[in-house]
């Protein structure tokens, strides 16, 4: 696995920022070879690529859950709101897309938890950065964020990336923690009971 820095060009606000990137390049047999779909899908175009793996709603939102470290099917079912079908047919695309592994836990009967592989937690920049944009332009000043993470690193808020807020360095998954709302977390338990009471 190598990493490469690569430059950025600086950012226009009141002033110019300077910033770096980390690529990871995957191992060979990490890497889609050749796209997969139709006709239309046989591009080289990176984002076409990329979309035709992770470009609908229910995709984004496992993949989500994964991110909270919410590992069980039902977990996964209650906090996106899909129904299990749904889940079921993006869990088996994206473990066939080399995102996620299953792992037993139950034997009697058989159950899996899901986890995500080195290529699904290198889609982590690409969450935190829907979640920036989301936070920035899909939401009212006063609904507030619904996340707060803080840096391990430096201990102190990460704000919205793609640098800690706080001390300037490249965040990354496992470098931070992360703590919902009061009303975000409001939102989700009444997802999960709702779901509870549905079952």
């Amino acid at each position: 696995m190598g990493r490469v820095e690569m430059p950025v060009a600086p950012t226009v606000m009141t002033a110019y920022i300077t910033m770096k990137f980390i690529v990871t390049i995957p191992d060979e047999e990490n890497v889609m070879r050749k796209p997969k779909g139709s006709a239309e899908d046989q591009t080289l175009c990176p984002v076409a690529r990329a979309e035709n793996v992770v470009g609908d709603r229910w995709s984004v939102l496992v993949l989500r859950e994964l991110f909270a470290r919410n590992h069980r099917f039902e977990e996964i079912q209650a906090y996106t709101g899909a129904t299990p079908q749904m889940i079921a047919a993006r869990l088996k695309k994206l473990e066939a897309d080399g995102l996620v592994t299953r792992r037993a836990y139950s034997e009697r009967p058989l159950r899996h938890e899901y986890h995500l592989t080195e290529k699904g937690t290198a889609f982590f920049p690409v969450m935190f950065a829907l979640r920036a944009w989301g936070e920035t332009w899909c939401k009212s000043p006063r609904d507030g964020l619904s996340m707060n993470y803080t840096h391990l690193a430096c201990g102190q808020p990460a704000g919205l990336g793609p640098l800690c807020q706080s001390c300037g360095e490249p965040l990354h998954w496992a470098d931070m923690s992360a703590a919902r709302t009061p009303k975000y977390q409001k939102e989700r338990d009444a997802r999960w009971e709702a779901f509870k009471a549905r079952r």
